[in-house]
């Protein structure tokens, strides 16, 4: 149950559903995790400064239960996660940052328990 947060000093109307989708398949495979498991949000249009510049940038969090703990998982899903931000958005490398945190099942609430008793 991976939840992607998306944060970025572009306009909202480069987000689309169509964007979304695509941000949500990707991230999904990226992490070995079906699609209908994702929580993904946008928010668009802050005030944001990264390595001391206000130009277009994406801070982008991924937190995950067992696919974000260790650095070399998440170095394979940085690289398919930037690939596709950098084609999708047409920003460079530089403008873009991703926080990886691993949840584990007793953090994740849903339908009424935790993910450790689903």
């Amino acid at each position: 149950m991976p939840f992607i947060d998306l944060e970025t000093n572009l306009p909202a109307s480069k987000f689309t559903d169509e964007f979304l989708k695509k941000l949500c398949s990707t991230t999904a495979a990226a992490l070995g995790k079906p699609e209908d498991r994702m929580n993904l949000s946008v928010k668009s249009g802050l005030p944001m400064l990264i390595a001391g510049s206000t130009a277009p940038c994406v801070m982008l969090c991924v937190s995950a239960i067992g696919v974000t703990d260790t650095a070399e998982k998440n170095k394979e899903h940085s690289a398919k996660i930037f690939k596709f931000l950098t084609g999708e958005l047409g920003l460079s490398e530089d403008r873009i940052v991703i926080r990886f945190y691993p949840l584990e099942p007793w953090q994740v609430g849903k339908k009424g328990t935790v993910m450790s008793f689903l």
